[in-house]
């Protein structure tokens, strides 16, 4: 070690206070930098193990492969395992609505390959044999076509020819084809699945799953390859294929980085990139402030060094060497913090993560030595650079001006001249405080900065949580069940049945049953609002126009309910000449989430008698219909169930027409259809209600199409998405602040501690520790009322461009929210981190010796 790296050493014990505090912010940038990159990798392999669960863990899938290719590949260096399943055919799916896909694919799976890829049971059971079968749900999903479990299928199982060539699933539909049956197969359907992983989106036909008959072995296969090391399947998948054709397991091998399909990871490393980026700028100016004081500090030291022969060189290596110096300790700190924090943030957050992704796949800590050496070198780069710019700077500096010390303050009387009315206003203590403001513009600007650094990002991080919460909550506000069942071509006496024993599910604890008719009613311009005039349409006041409408039946006892609550009349709103209550609002642009009463109405008064009729394709009709006593109501209908294939309104108005169900027969015609009917329900447990509610369903043997609907659910993966969010961006507003805190004691404090001499004078001229704590004080309102006088509108600006790029992004259901509670944290923070770091520094100084610091030269 030469002289001039135990020099630095000696300036860093006896600066401790100093030191210590930057080596506190290297370690929270360090630790911060390695808590996005180690949270980067472990959700990577997280999404990894996901994929590979829901998906398959091969890498590479070959193709239409004679059994010999199998068995040399079972051999290939680098493999680690190898399944494959026999190609037994192809047959015309008959009544099939795409004409993309017109064929059912029939795969012969052995005992391995029904262990290795995976298969997703809705209903049933495996096949466990060869006259057994499994149909994948996309058959009615997609084709249009239902098999249920029991049912027999005979089919003429061959080959799909095109010329001299023989199709497979990796050659799409194109016609011009011919399918050549070659054997008549009888299969009973077993279970039906998921459309499973390795089956193309362009593939002909859907993927039928039997057991592999060992005495009637196809001469096809489709063989799937799992190597030891993946970043080598692009390579391997060329050379072994030569002219034949392979799939790679995109699914999988996106998450490590080696799919052609990288967009989430450039949008995973854009994030992080981002993130990393505002941690350095932050950790920047904190360290690069530290360093800056230092060299002030130092500045008699380097003018003494360079006089005696110290080169420009060395004492710019003296100022890199502290720099590696207090690196040393704290990186590996700063790692270790890193590493423990993002454990305990993923402890946290494992469980919703689970319970929007992947259920039986954890989310753990993976800890990636490489990751750990590239976030330790980018602390260390953070570091050189905040010090490379101050030990220039010294390297700079002429010797005299070193040793004189003239370049600390370089002002004109003229720039502390103060005005008489801010001598009436502050005393003389409140005008030494504004003129040492004024006369060290350089060392205050630096407080200042790193100020409204922190209320920048403090307030605009808390806004940028604030949108998102709002727009989650926003997606998800009403709902008035936890679980559905839809259908519609379901019989009603079988629907009630299956209601009756639904109902009795353990943990509901409420249920009603309702059916939606789409409906137009007919209505003259002149009983429809100004406000539909005005915003909709202006017709003539005689003019008839035709409004469409929700006809919605709820069973008997909710409509009671319903009545009561609005206080009506039972008599007159029930029976077979009953009125009904709709509700026919206008939306409010200026305010999406305004309560019922708080909208416009769509008719001119509040009630009326119209005439309905089924609508058309959808559309509002002409035809004649019934006439029916209408009352306006001011609640909010119950939601109904999702209909099917309806993409969403367009109309301007909300129009929806209730009545009890007992009156639904008086409104089916031979022109009336419903739209969706079915069951719903609240459960105190609607996770283990909708299983059990499966179940039983699968027992009652429903033959009519229908969904169930986990509502709740869906509702919780966006209450966990929140949640996941919330976590991630206090922690990250957390240690910002703290990078900002350390920042501004340490910036504060040495500069008071480089003002020992200038302080000491004034309390050996007669200042009073009193008069003395006043003038600090007000030195501490202007650096703070300076601060958030930039740093408040800097943030107001930042939370508006943060709301107005949620809104260009596609979250234009948010309203802007003025920062008002982060801006008031932000105020008060400020002035009490500026107070409590001034009256530790000045007790530092109050407590030293008069003589002894006037006699200090900070050397």
């Amino acid at each position: 070690m030469n002289i001039f790296s135990k020099i630095t050493l000696q300036s860093m014990i006896k600066s401790r206070t100093r030191t210590i505090v930057t080596i506190i912010g290297v370690i929270l940038s360090a630790a911060m930098i390695t808590a996005v990159a180690t949270f980067g990798v472990s959700l990577l392999s997280y999404l990894t193990n996901g994929a590979a669960q829901k998906y398959g863990d091969w890498h590479v899938a070959f193709v239409d492969v004679p059994a010999s290719f199998i068995q040399e590949r079972s051999h290939d260096a680098g493999v680690a395992n190898t399944t494959a399943f026999e190609n037994i055919g192809y047959a015309i799916l008959d009544g099939g609505k795409n004409p993309d896909k017109p064929y059912l694919f029939i795969a012969g799976f052995n005992e391995k390959t029904f262990n290795d890829l995976p298969i997703n049971l809705i209903s049933g059971r495996l096949p466990e044999n060869s006259g057994e079968i499994l149909v994948s749900a996309s058959v009615a999903a997609n084709g249009g076509v239902k098999f249920a479990v029991g049912d027999t299928l005979s089919l003429a199982v061959g080959n799909r020819i095109s010329g001299n060539a023989t199709l497979g699933q990796h050659d799409p539909y194109a016609g011009g084809e011919t399918l050549v049956p070659q054997d008549q197969r009888t299969y009973t359907v077993v279970g039906l699945y998921q459309r499973p992983g390795f089956e193309e989106s362009t593939a002909p036909g859907y993927t039928l799953i039997t057991t592999a008959d060992a005495l009637d072995q196809a001469d096809r296969f489709n063989l799937f390859v799992t190597l030891t090391n993946p970043r080598s399947v692009q390579n391997y998948a060329r050379n072994t294929a030569g002219a034949g054709t392979y799939v790679l397991n995109d699914n999988v091998l996106r998450f490590m980085g080696l799919s052609d399909d990288n967009v989430f990871n450039l949008f995973l490393y854009a994030v992080g990139g981002i993130l990393v980026t505002i941690i350095m700028i932050g950790s920047i100016f904190l360290i690069y402030n530290a360093f800056n004081i230092s060299l002030n500090e130092r500045t008699r030291q380097f003018g003494m060094l360079s006089s005696v022969g110290a080169t420009a060189k060395q004492l710019r290596n003296s100022v890199l060497f502290e720099g590696l110096c207090i690196g040393a300790i704290g990186i590996p700190i700063g790692v270790l913090v890193g590493i423990g924090s993002i454990r305990l943030v993923i402890s946290v957050v494992a469980g919703n993560f689970s319970n929007v992704m992947y259920s039986n796949v954890p989310l753990t800590l993976t800890v990636s030595m490489p990751v750990i050496v590239v976030a330790a070198a980018v602390s260390l780069v953070t570091i050189l650079i905040s010090a490379y710019i101050p030990a220039r700077k010294a390297a700079n500096t002429p010797v005299m001006e070193s040793l004189r010390q003239t370049n600390a303050i370089k002002i004109e009387s003229q720039a502390v001249k103060t005005s008489k009315l801010a001598q009436r206003l502050y005393g003389l203590e409140g005008t030494l405080a504004l003129k040492n403001f004024k006369r060290n513009q350089k060392g205050y600007r630096s407080i200042v900065l790193s100020l409204v650094l922190s209320v920048v990002l403090f307030v605009s991080a808390n806004a940028f949580v604030t949108d998102m919460k709002q727009a989650a909550e926003r997606s998800v506000t009403f709902t008035t069940y936890d679980i559905g069942f839809a259908t519609v071509d379901m019989d009603d006496p079988d629907m009630l049945s299956l209601y009756d024993k639904l109902k009795t599910t353990a943990g509901v604890y409420e249920s009603s049953y309702q059916a939606l008719m789409k409906y137009s009613c007919a209505a003259k311009a002149n009983d429809l609002s100004d406000d539909y005039r005005l915003n909709v349409a202006s017709p003539a006041p005689d003019e008839t126009v035709n409004l469409p409408m929700d006809l919605l039946f709820l069973d008997d006892n909710t409509y009671l309910n319903l009545l009561n609550g609005l206080g009506l009349p039972t008599a007159e709103y029930t029976g077979p000449n009953a009125k009904l209550i709709a509700v026919a609002k206008m939306p409010n642009p200026d305010n999406q989430m305004a309560e019922v009463d708080q909208l416009n109405d769509l008719f001119a008064r509040a009630s009326r008698n119209l005439t309905i009729a089924p609508a058309t394709n959808g559309e509002p009709t002409t035809e004649p219909g019934q006439n029916v006593s209408v009352t306006f109501v001011e609640t909010v209908p119950p939601d109904t169930l999702p209909v099917p294939g309806n993409a969403g309104s367009n109309n301007s108005f909300f129009f929806t027409v209730m009545a009890p169900y007992s009156l639904k027969a008086q409104f089916e015609t031979a022109d009336s259809d419903v739209a969706v009917k079915g069951l719903t329900f609240r459960s105190e447990q609607p996770t283990q209600s909708t299983a059990e509610m499966e179940r039983m369903i699968l027992g009652a043997g429903i033959t009519a199409d229908y969904t169930l609907y986990n509502t709740y659910k869906m509702l919780d993966e966006s209450r966990n998405y929140i949640f996941i969010t919330n976590v991630f961006a206090y922690t990250f507003i957390m240690m910002i602040s703290l990078i900002a805190v350390a920042n501004v004691f340490n910036t504060i404090s040495t500069n008071i501690k480089l003002r020992r001499r200038e302080l000491a004078m004034l309390r050996s001229v007669g200042m009073s520790d009193r008069d003395f704590q006043k003038m600090m004080n007000f030195e501490c309102a202007f650096y703070g009322l300076r601060a958030l006088l930039f740093g408040l509108p800097i943030a107001a600006i930042a939370s508006w461009l943060i709301y107005k790029g949620m809104v260009l992004g596609g979250t234009d259901t948010i309203d802007f929210v003025f920062p008002w509670i982060s801006m008031a944290i932000s105020v008060f923070s400020v002035l009490f981190v500026v107070f409590i770091t001034m009256l530790y520094a000045v007790s530092k100084i109050k407590k030293e010796n008069i003589i002894d610091a006037l006699r200090d030269d900070m050397t």
